[in-house]
């Protein structure tokens, strides 16, 4: 549906209702223009404010996060140098896995025992 709206003074324009709601835009959201092939294009844009969302600013100590930062890296360094576990589409697969590694870890050291 195609809806006609006149120029303001100051070049404002009121975006119609339906077209509003159709968009999601309420007052106080934020959108772009742009000018693209002949038109004008409005596109809605989302900004996050972090500060609702939790962080550990002020909950650790410096030791603390120093043993954090120190896990981290060596976290790190064992997955570049490859020492991960493979991913599992299900427990069951998981599970399979982790016996034949216990069967296998069994066997060897049976091996050493009888040496």
């Amino acid at each position: 549906m195609n809806t006609t709206t006149r120029i303001q003074h100051k070049g404002q324009v009121i975006i119609p209702t339906r077209v509003r709601e159709q968009a999601g835009l309420s007052k106080g959201d934020l959108v772009e223009f742009s000018f693209q092939r002949g038109k004008i294009v409005i596109t809605p844009k989302l900004i996050v404010d972090r500060s609702k969302f939790p962080n550990a600013d002020g909950e650790y100590t410096p030791e603390q996060r120093r043993l954090i930062d120190g896990r981290l890296a060596l976290a790190d360094a064992d997955i570049k140098a490859g020492r991960v576990s493979k991913a599992f589409s299900n427990a069951g697969d998981f599970m399979a896995d982790l016996q034949k590694a216990v069967t296998k870890n069994r066997k060897a050291a049976s091996k050493r025992a009888a040496k």
